[in-house]
C-alpha cells in the first residue's frame, strides 16, 4: 500500500454524517491526503467550515463550484481510493443508477480506484427491497458495501441501519488496497472458548478470548474473502463486514460449523473447544451440602470438531483446507511442539497452528507465538511473539501457499 494515498470522502445526507468527522480525523493523521465531497444535503447537518478545517483542502459540494478546476473529473480520477460514509438510501439509489446530479455522484462515475459504502438509514429503508437491489448492483460492479451495524438509530428506533464505528470503516476501506489473495473464496472461522454447564450457573470452560479468531477474520475480510465467524463467548468487539453466528456450548459450535462447510473453501478452528463436558446437567444450581461433602460429576468426552471434520470431508470436498489449533502446554511426556506435532497426526487436518497457553500466553493477549504445521515436515514455521494481526496474515500465506500446490 502507498504511503500516503489520495482519498475521496464523501458524505451524503444523513444525521451520521457526524461521525464521518472522525473517520476524517483517522485517515489524515494516518498520513493520507483527503478531499471531502459533501452532498448538499449533507450540509444541512455538517458543514462546510468543518471538513475543510479538519481536511485541510477546500470543500465543493456543486459540479459548478470552480469550474476551471473540472472537479468533476479531476477529483475521481486522482482518487486512490473512495469512501462513502454515511451512504444514505438515496446515494446508492442514485450511485446505483448512473446519475450525475451533484459533484459527489459524478465523482462516483469518474473514479477508477475502489469505491467503498458505508450505509446509514432506518432499518426498514435498509431492508427495502429497492435498496437490497441498489445495494446487489453496486457489489456486482466490484464496489464493496459494508453491512451496517445493527443498534440505536434516530428516534428510539433500533435495528440494522447504523453506521458502523470509523475505526472498522477505515479499517475496510483500506483492506481493499491490500492484495485480494483471498477474494471469492467462502471462508469459516471459529472464535473464543465453549462453555459446558454443569447447571443453569455453572460451566466448565477456558480463558480464550476470541482474539486471535477475530484476527483471522478480519484479515481475511480485507484480503477480499467471504467470512463467517462463529462465536463462543467472545469478549472482544466482533468486527463488521463478516456474517457472525454466535453459539455456547461444544454441541451448538459442531452444529453452525457443518452447516457451514458444506459451502467452505477454509475452515480454521480457532476456538477452543472444551473436551469434557457433564455426563448429566444438573437442572437447578447445585446447592452446598450441610455435611461440607463435594459432589462427584462424571464427565464424558465433546465431539472432536476437527476430526469431524475431516472425516467429513470426505470426496464431497477434496480442496477444502481444514486449519486447526493446538493449545498446549508441555509436560514429561513431550514439548509443545512435540505434542502438536503429534495432533496433526492424530486429526489429520492440513495445517496446524501450535501455541503455548498459560499466565500471560496466548489466552486474552494482543500478541503470540505461534508454530505453524503443515504435513510437510520441512514447512515447518515459527513466528516469534508478534501481533495477532500479523499471526492471522501468517496463516492465510500459508493457506494460500498450500491451495496453489493442490491446483
Amino acid at each position: 500500500m502507498k504511503k500516503s494515498l489520495n482519498i475521496v470522502l464523501g458524505v451524503s445526507g444523513g444525521i451520521a454524517a457526524y461521525k464521518v468527522a472522525y473517520i476524517l480525523r483517522l485517515l489524515t493523521e494516518a498520513g493520507h491526503n483527503v478531499q471531502v465531497v459533501p452532498t448538499q444535503a449533507s450540509l444541512n447537518f455538517v458543514g462546510s467550515a468543518t471538513w475543510e478545517a479538519l481536511s485541510g483542502n477546500p470543500v465543493n459540494a456543486q459540479v459548478w463550484d470552480d469550474v476551471a478546476e473540472v472537479p468533476h473529473v479531476r477529483i475521481g480520477q486522482a482518487a486512490d481510493l473512495v469512501i462513502v460514509a454515511p451512504a444514505t438510501a438515496d446515494l446508492i439509489s442514485r450511485a446505483a443508477s448512473g446519475a450525475a446530479n451533484d459533484l459527489l455522484t459524478n465523482v462516483l462515475l469518474t473514479a477508477t480506484c475502489p469505491i467503498v459504502y458505508a450505509p446509514a438509514m432506518h432499518t426498514e429503508m435498509w431492508l427495502n427491497p429497492a435498496t437490497k437491489e441498489n445495494v446487489a448492483t453496486l457489489r456486482s460492479r466490484g464496489n464493496l458495501v459494508i453491512e451496517p451495524s445493527d443498534g440505536r438509530l434516530t428516534g428510539d428506533d433500533s435495528g440494522p441501519g447504523r453506521l458502523p464505528d470509523p475505526e472498522e470503516i477505515v479499517s475496510i476501506a483500506l483492506g481493499v488496497l491490500s492484495e485480494q489473495d483471498l477474494l471469492g473464496q467462502d471462508i469459516v472461522i471459529t472464535a473464543g472458548g465453549t462453555r459446558e454447564f454443569l447447571d443453569p450457573v455453572r460451566f466448565l470452560g477456558n480463558s480464550s478470548s476470541g482474539k486471535q479468531g477475530v484476527a483471522l477474520a478480519v484479515s481475511a475480510r480485507n484480503r477480499g474473502a467471504k467470512v463467517t465467524l462463529i462465536c463462543a463467548n467472545v469478549s472482544v468487539p466482533l468486527p463488521v463486514g463478516v456474517t457472525i453466528v454466535n453459539v455456547i456450548t461444544g454441541d451448538d459450535m459442531l452444529s453452525q460449523v457443518l452447516k457451514s462447510a458444506s459451502t467452505a473453501d477454509v475452515i480454521v478452528m480457532a476456538a477452543a473447544v472444551a473436551d469434557y463436558k457433564p455426563k448429566i446437567k444438573q437442572t437447578s444450581k447445585m446447592k452446598k451440602s450441610a455435611d461440607g461433602s463435594v459432589p462427584s460429576i462424571e464427565l464424558e468426552r465433546t465431539v472432536d470438531i476437527l476430526a469431524d471434520l475431516v472425516i467429513h470431508r470426505g470426496t464431497s470436498h477434496p480442496d477444502q483446507v481444514i486449519v486447526g489449533f493446538a493449545a498446549e502446554t508441555g509436560d514429561d511426556k513431550g514439548s509443545v511442539l512435540e505434542h502438536g506435532i503429534a495432533k496433526l497426526q492424530r486429526k489429520g487436518c492440513d495445517l496446524l497452528v501450535i501455541n503455548e497457553v498459560g499466565p500471560n500466553l496466548a489466552f486474552g493477549t494482543d500478541d503470540n507465538e505461534v508454530t505453524i504445521l503443515t504435513r510437510d515436515p520441512a514447512s515447518q514455521l515459527t513466528i516469534p511473539k508478534t501481533s495477532k494481526t500479523a499471526i492471522a496474515h501468517a496463516i492465510w500465506d500459508t493457506v494460500i501457499s498450500l491451495q496453489s500446490h493442490s491446483k
